[in-house]
């Protein structure tokens, strides 16, 4: 069985390649041919890595299961998340979470926070706040540099856990969820996530909010996008986020939308 679409790639483009030798010796192929194939391949890895929906190095989830199963006093409860949108924030905790937690309370509207574990300590409080007020934590690395995506697996798994340390610290609990910085997968990426066992949470609505400069037009942007069983990503880092937020859960809700958890 293959792990991931990167070994099924891998596997038709060594076919193709075994095939175009063949070609080349037997019956007059082209030489270009081999360029071709690996400027494909390396297009393919390229877009695998940076495009985390496509699920190539790392599976990951990217909307609310469909189908939401329980079981409460040994009892069997199966329901459908028809109509239920879940928000996510990155790369907090920051200046602005604690007015996204605010708003998020008077809307009694649940969350999940994948947070950058260098950006924790001063805001601990913050971390501890979001537990008791029941949104879900999850782990975006501890750095977030540029480079983490070139980085060995052995310092992925090193970040993974330093930032589950620090969360677990304040909350009691160790995190489940991991969110790529960036989006960005590779087989590094893959194996580390594997290790520390950890699931990858991704997203099929993106906000842009990091490079938004009109409320209007992002507000617009985001409920034309929505769809049910749809997680959003947003980050609290960003002042236009929490500017909109209150006027995005008023509108969702409008559509009759439910804002849920990922889960």
């Amino acid at each position: 069985m293959f792990k991931s679409r990167f070994h099924i790639a891998s596997l038709f483009i060594s076919i193709l390649f075994i095939h175009v030798l063949l070609g080349i010796f037997y019956t007059g192929y082209s030489y270009w041919w081999i360029s071709i194939i690996i400027l494909v391949y390396i297009l393919i890895l390229f877009l695998g890595s940076v495009f985390a929906r496509w699920n190539f190095y790392v599976k990951s989830q990217l909307s609310i299961p469909f189908l939401q199963i329980k079981f409460d006093n040994g009892q069997l409860g199966i329901s459908q998340n028809k109509k239920k949108v879940a928000l996510t924030f990155d790369d907090g905790p920051s200046e602005f979470t604690e007015k996204v937690l605010d708003i998020l309370k008077k809307e009694q509207v649940p969350a999940t926070f994948f947070l950058i574990g260098k950006n924790i300590n001063g805001r601990k409080y913050l971390v501890k706040r979001m537990k008791d007020e029941g949104h879900i934590i999850g782990n975006h690395s501890y750095q977030h540099g540029r480079n983490f995506d070139w980085q060995s697996s052995s310092l992925m798994i090193q970040e993974i856990e330093q930032t589950n340390g620090l969360i677990e610290g304040v909350t009691g609990e160790r995190p489940t969820y991991f969110r790529p910085p960036y989006g960005v997968t590779n087989p590094n990426l893959a194996k580390a996530i594997r290790e520390t066992g950890m699931k990858s949470i991704a997203w099929n609505v993106r906000s842009f909010d990091t490079m938004a400069k009109s409320e209007e037009k992002l507000l617009k942007r985001l409920l034309r996008q929505v769809k049910p069983s749809s997680i959003v990503l947003l980050h609290d880092r960003c002042e236009i986020t929490t500017k909109i937020l209150p006027q995005l859960i008023f509108d969702l809700r409008a559509k009759g939308f439910e804002l849920s958890l990922i889960n």
